[in-house]
């Protein structure tokens, strides 16, 4: 048996882990999907499973409005044998001189909850974290935005944090500069024996991305390199298989060993294009002259790790029917908590309220999952009245506002129902039909979509009848940090993945509705 990295595949990037007990846990970035923060479980570190989102209020987390790939970033999941701590970014604006990147903790007696009202800790950064002292102090730690001369990345600062006050005091300290790889974030810090370690993410989360490592025998520094910095990148191995590997944590297991968790990407191509996005990868370390290193000895992630733990195997077909009044926790939303008002579970599926377009930063009707593999198969039934070419509703490839592939079901200027496939890439949007199929009924419809690494092919049938094509396959690949993040555009943040979902859309007066109901989400071989 061997452990497969990443340990958890998907869209699941900047890692905080933690172990309560024989309880382990990862809490990742979600950025613009609600419910923020996805909350990871396992109980031997191999075999991972959703646990929760727990920011699934507005009063813990408003994203309406937030720019894409803004919201919640690199959240921190502490415990000081109490309280569970949950600090997280909530980015507002990136683009232009200034950042706007309020960070915030809750907290909860339980990994369940209830999380208590967000504590506000400040706007100077991003990458929030909180250290719990063995005297029983408590500091915060982050990145710092500095605006001047393009500078952007001003190093890590931490301040005490008060549990009483809920609040931070006393004087900022500055605890580094970071290393010559520069874009210097995600701090975290831990007190092994003697010494603080100081674990940060470099080289931008990108090709070159890294884990580096610093020390001090004093909290306040000063902080010693790690002699062979970076302990973790794939930055001169360009055609390894797990690539953008950084951005760690730590975690000492039950039996004593340490683990490094840290993000990393598979592209189709050779530093090409990452349709699943930032994912969690796993590697064990082994302290020398106080020194953690990769017990794989290189720096390099493996695919496959020798394990003599059962791995559980995963459903290669998920089936989501939407008529049990339970709402899967693969799926989310944008920006906005599911309600009524747009979202219904009933006895006969799912229905969409057609609420904005898919370019909406405000109110989008649009359920989704997360693409896992590079080879998968995903569809839907879906009925629909559509009166107007305004009136929208169908299977969505998706990754931000301006980049997405829609097959949908709306009317022509006759009121006859019709299939049409939009592609938005970089603002443009292009009809991938010169003519729209007319249906003969869009209440027994069943859209389909193969996506095969670069191409996705999308189908559709009616009733009992025979599956048919819609127009040639579709470049999807847009659908990645890597084609999406414009290189003329300095940090136009880029961090998500592909999702696979519904959606429907009423562009004239809010009244038009779809029901949906037994979504296949396939990986295929």
């Amino acid at each position: 048996m061997s452990i497969q990295n990443p340990i958890i595949r998907g869209f699941a990037p900047d890692p905080s882990i933690l172990r309560v007990g024989e309880d382990y846990y990862i809490a990742c970035s979600s950025f613009e999907w609600f419910p923020g923060v996805q909350i990871f479980h396992s109980r031997d570190l191999v075999n991972w499973d959703i646990h929760s989102r727990p920011l699934d209020e507005t009063r813990l987390l408003n994203l309406r409005g937030v720019p894409d790939s803004g919201g919640v970033w690199a959240p921190c999941l502490s415990h000081d044998d109490e309280l569970f701590h949950l600090v997280f970014s909530n980015v507002k604006s990136f683009q232009g001189v200034w950042k706007d990147t309020p960070n915030y903790l809750t907290t909860s007696s339980s990994i369940d909850g209830p999380w208590s009202d967000p504590i506000y800790l400040g706007s100077a950064g991003f990458d929030g974290s909180l250290f719990h002292d063995t005297d029983d102090r408590k500091w915060y730690l982050s990145m710092e935005t500095d605006h001047r001369e393009g500078k952007f990345f001003g190093g890590i600062i931490m301040q005490e944090y008060f549990p009483e006050n809920k609040s931070l005091g006393g004087p900022i300290h500055k605890l580094t500069e970071g290393t010559d790889l520069g874009c210097t974030e995600g701090p975290h810090l831990y007190k092994i024996n003697d010494y603080y370690h100081l674990i940060l993410a470099e080289g931008g989360t990108e090709y070159l991305h890294a884990v580096t490592w610093m020390r001090s025998k004093n909290i306040l520094g000063p902080y010693e390199l790690h002699p062979n910095n970076p302990i973790v990148t794939a930055a001169h191995h360009p055609r390894h298989p797990l690539q953008k590997t950084g951005h760690g944590d730590i975690i000492q297991s039950s039996d004593g060993k340490w683990y490094i968790t840290y993000l990393c990407a598979r592209p189709l191509t050779t530093r090409g294009r990452c349709i699943t996005g930032r994912e969690t990868a796993l590697e064990e370390l082994v302290w020398r002259d106080g020194w953690p290193y990769l017990k794989n000895g290189h720096k390099l992630t493996r695919q496959e790790i020798p394990s003599d733990t059962q791995i559980k195997a995963k459903p290669t077909l998920k089936h989501y029917c939407f008529q049990d009044g339970q709402f899967p926790l693969d799926f989310q939303n944008l920006r906005i908590p599911m309600s009524i008002d747009w979202c219904e579970m009933t006895t006969e599926g799912m229905i969409l309220y057609g609420q904005d377009s898919l370019s909406s930063l405000l109110d989008q009707s649009l359920i989704a999952r997360r693409i896992t593999e590079h080879r998968t198969k995903s569809s839907v039934q879906i009925s629909c009245q559509p009166e107007h070419f305004q009136h929208m509703a169908g299977l969505v490839l998706y990754y931000n506002t301006y980049h997405w592939i829609y097959c949908f079901v709306s009317a022509n200027d006759k009121g006859d129902s019709c299939l049409q496939v939009l592609i938005c890439d970089k603002y443009k949007i292009s009809e991938l039909l010169t003519t729209p199929i007319v249906l003969p009924d869009s209440n027994d419809l069943k859209l389909e979509v193969v996506w095969k690494k670069k191409w996705a092919q999308f189908f559709y049938s009616i009733g009992d009848n025979s599956t048919k094509k819609i127009g040639p396959p579709v470049d999807a690949s847009i659908l990645s940090d890597d084609y999406v993040c414009d290189a003329k555009v300095r940090y136009r943040p880029a961090f998500t993945c592909a999702f696979v979902g519904m959606a429907c859309q009423d562009l004239r007066d809010k009244k038009f509705q779809a029901r949906f109901k037994n979504f296949t989400y396939e990986i295929l071989p």
